[in-house]
């Protein structure tokens, strides 16, 4: 088989966001004495969808799980706003998307609201090149569960093994493995580059990966 389709992940992959969920989930939990010390983000909550991490918070801090709906919104509310202070297009990255979705079918699969995800991409000129996103309110089950990345397998009508998978942490990482793709791991966005990504892509059409 042959590479037909390219799902992204966007945090950490296509946006350097990571900073901003941290900051503006800390930001929403403070108004309740709470918090997510760094050591923790990256080592539990990072790459899960807000409402896990709210849920694993009230496991392990306390947090009244009576409460996760207004820290959710107000989350929100703050990471549409350092979005609209800090997300801005990158040549890397609009070069790559508009080379590969030329040849490939593109997705974009986050753990994200929808509304964030096409915040995002708009204000990184990414939209046009992207042929389906598929947010944690598609699915039943958001990463660690393969549920989004087999559903854009099913929207493009391949196979797992005629996928490519773009992630970058550790939820990530056993959402793409279980669902049968192949998957290249980068440390951050800036390791995002077509010539990358078409090396891996020869390589698995070669049969050397």
């Amino acid at each position: 088989m042959t590479i037909k389709a390219i799902l992204f992940d966007m945090d950490g992959v296509l946006i350097d966001a990571k900073e901003w969920h941290y900051e503006a989930l800390n930001k929403a939990l403070s108004h309740f004495g709470f918090v997510i010390n760094r050591d923790a983000h990256l080592t539990t909550y990072d790459g899960l969808p807000t409402k896990s991490k709210l849920q694993k918070l009230s496991e392990a801090q306390g947090l009244p799980e009576g409460l996760h709906e207004h820290i959710n919104k107000l989350k929100q509310k703050y990471t549409i706003q350092y979005s609209y202070k800090y997300c801005k297009p990158t040549f890397n990255h609009r070069y790559a998307l508009s080379s590969l979705s030329r040849r490939f079918k593109i997705a974009v699969c986050s753990n994200s609201i929808s509304k964030t995800i096409n915040t995002l991409m708009d204000l990184s000129g990414l939209t046009e090149y992207i042929d389906l996103f598929v947010s944690n309110e598609d699915v039943k089950h958001p990463k660690p569960s393969p549920e989004m990345f087999l559903k854009a397998m099913s929207e493009f009508k391949v196979e797992p093994r005629e996928c490519l998978i773009i992630e970058d942490n550790e939820n990530g990482f056993k959402a793409a493995n279980e669902s049968g793709a192949f998957l290249m791991k980068v440390a951050c966005p800036d390791d995002v580059q077509l010539q990358k990504i078409d090396n891996v892509i020869k390589k698995i059409n070669e049969q050397k990966i």
